[in-house]
C-alpha cells in the first residue's frame, strides 16, 4: 500500500497496450475511435457532476456543536500533537501563541516538534517561544525520503497520547478542538479519526487566495461532512485530522513515499474498515498569495493524487472488496475526478473558445450542456458555503471558468515530477503577515 515502488509493473504494461490500440485505431478508424472516447467522456463527467451537485447539497454547512469543557463526563487522556517543521522560523511565535491557547489541560499535552536536521533557524527561533510544558523538540536524522509524513512517524513512534493530531506551523487551531476530537472519540470507540475544517484567512489576500479559501470552504464543509455521512472513502486534509493513537498503528501510520500522504491515509482508513468522521471546530490557514506558490503546492497534491490512485489501481479487485463497490465507486467520483478535471480544464476551455471564434467549428449541445452543468454546481456549492460579503462571492462565482483552468498548469508540473523526482517534497511558503 505505499508509493515507494511507484507504477506497478502490471500497470505499466497495461498503460502501453492501451495507448499502442488507440494508436492503431486513431491510424484505422479514427472516427470510430473518437466517437468511443466522447461518449465515455460524456458518460464518466455527467456522473462525477451529478456526484458532487448531490454530496454539496447534502452535505450540512455545520456539523456537531462545540462542547463546552465544562460539560465533558470523561477522564482526558494525554494528546500528541505532531508538527513537522523545516525552514519555519517566522511561523515559531504564532505557532507557540496558538498551542498555548488550547483548551486542553497542558500537563495532558504532548507536542512533538519535529525538526529536520541542519534547520538552525527554526531551531533557534523554537527556542525564544514558551510552549506547553510536554513539549519536545525532536530532531531527525538525515535520510530519503525528506517528506512531511517521514517525519510525522518519527513523532508516532515516540507519542504518548492515546489520540495524535497533525498540525502545520502556519496553522490557527480552534481552542476548542481537542476537546472536541476528545468527546467524539469517547461517544464513539470505533471511530479511528475525526477530520477538522480547514479555513483559508483572506483578509487582505487577493482573487487567487479567495478562490483557495472558496475550494477548501467547499470541500471541508459541504463534501467531507457528505462523504462521512455517508460512510464512503474520505481523502484527509493534511493537518487537524485527529487519530486513535491505536487505530493509526495498526493501518501503518503515513506512508513516507507519497506527497499527499493524508488522502493516502484516508482511503487506507476506508480499505482497512476503520471509521472517519468529520468535527466543526476549524484551523485557520493562510492561503497562497502569488501564483507561483499556488501552482507549487497544487502541483504537489495532484502528484499525491496521482500517486494515491496508483496504489489503489494496483489490484481493483482487492480494492473493491475492501471498500465496497460503492466506495470504490465514490472513491473515482472524488479522488480520480480531482485527476482527471486538472487534466481537462483547459483544453476543454480552449475547446470552447475555438468553437465561439471559428465558424466552422461546433462545441455540440451536449458537451455545451455539461459545460454548463459543470458551472451550475460551481456557482451552486460556492452559494453553500457563508461569505462575510455576497458582493465578493459574486465577483468569485463569475470567475469561477478561469480559476479552474489555472489547475492544469499544475498537472503538467506534477506529472513532470512524478517523472523526474517523485518523493520530492515542494514546500509551500507561507505568508505570515497574511
Amino acid at each position: 500500500m505505499s508509493a515507494k515502488t511507484g507504477m506497478a509493473t502490471d500497470q505499466a504494461k497495461l498503460l502501453r497496450h492501451l495507448l499502442a490500440v488507440s494508436g492503431v485505431c486513431g491510424l484505422v478508424a479514427p472516427g470510430w475511435l473518437l466517437s468511443i472516447f466522447g461518449a465515455v467522456g460524456i458518460g464518466v463527467f455527467a456522473l462525477m457532476i451529478l456526484y458532487r451537485l448531490g454530496l454539496v447539497l447534502f452535505g450540512p454547512s455545520s456539523v456537531h456543536l462545540l462542547t463546552n469543557p465544562a460539560s465533558l463526563s470523561l477522564l482526558l487522556p494525554t494528546y500528541t500533537i505532531l508538527i513537522a517543521l523545516k525552514d519555519e522560523a517566522a511561523c515559531m511565535p504564532q505557532l507557540a501563541n496558538s498551542l498555548m491557547s488550547l483548551e486542553y489541560p497542558r500537563r495532558l499535552l504532548d507536542v512533538k516538534l519535529l525538526l529536520e536536521e541542519g534547520d538552525h533557524d527554526t531551531k533557534n527561533a523554537i527556542h525564544e517561544q514558551i510552549w506547553p510544558e510536554g513539549t519536545e523538540l525532536v530532531v531527525l536524522p538525515r535520510g530519503q525520503p525528506q517528506t512531511k509524513p517521514r517525519a510525522l512517524n518519527y513523532g508516532l513512534a515516540r507519542a504518548r497520547g492515546a489520540f495524535v493530531t497533525v498540525y502545520d506551523a502556519e496553522d490557527r487551531p480552534n481552542p476548542g478542538q481537542l476537546m472536541e476530537a476528545a468527546r467524539r472519540f469517547a461517544w464513539d470507540p470505533q471511530l479511528a479519526c475525526v477530520q477538522a475544517p480547514l479555513s483559508g484567512n483572506v483578509r487582505g489576500g487577493g482573487w487567487l487566495s479567495r478562490h483557495w479559501a472558496l475550494e477548501y470552504a467547499i470541500q471541508f464543509n459541504r463534501m467531507m461532512p457528505a462523504l462521512a455521512r455517508l460512510r464512503m472513502p474520505i481523502p484527509l486534509g493534511g493537518t487537524s485530522n485527529h487519530f486513535r493513537k491505536a487505530a493509526l498503528q495498526a493501518v501503518g501510520g503515513w506512508d513516507a513515499w507519497n506527497v499527499t500522504e493524508d488522502a493516502d491515509l484516508g482511503l487506507r482508513f476506508a480499505r482497512l474498515g476503520k471509521k472517519v468522521d468529520v468535527i466543526a471546530p476549524p484551523t485557520v490557514e493562510t492561503p497562497p498569495q502569488q501564483l507561483d506558490v499556488w501552482v507549487g503546492q497544487r502541483s504537489r497534491w495532484l502528484k499525491g493524487f496521482i500517486q494515491t490512485w496508483l496504489v489503489l489501481m494496483r489490484y481493483p479487485s482487492t480494492a473493491i472488496k475492501e471498500m465496497g463497490v460503492l466506495g470504490f465507486i465514490s472513491m473515482q467520483l472524488t479522488l480520480g475526478a480531482s485527476i482527471l478535471s486538472a487534466l481537462v480544464h483547459l483544453p476543454w476551455l480552449v475547446w470552447c473558445a475555438v468553437c465561439l471564434l471559428v465558424p466552422d467549428a461546433s462545441i455540440g449541445s451536449i458537451s455545451l450542456g455539461m459545460l454548463a452543468a459543470s458551472y451550475a454546481v460551481g456557482v451552486i456549492a460556492a452559494l453553500t458555503v457563508p461569505t462575510s460579503s455576497f458582493a465578493v462571492r459574486l465577483r468569485d462565482i463569475l470567475t469561477i471558468p478561469f480559476y479552474w483552468p489555472l489547475q492544469y498548469f499544475a498537472m503538467m508540473r506534477a506529472l513532470y515530477s512524478l517523472s523526474r523526482r517523485p518523493h520530492f517534497w515542494v514546500k509551500t511558503p507561507h505568508d505570515m503577515d497574511a
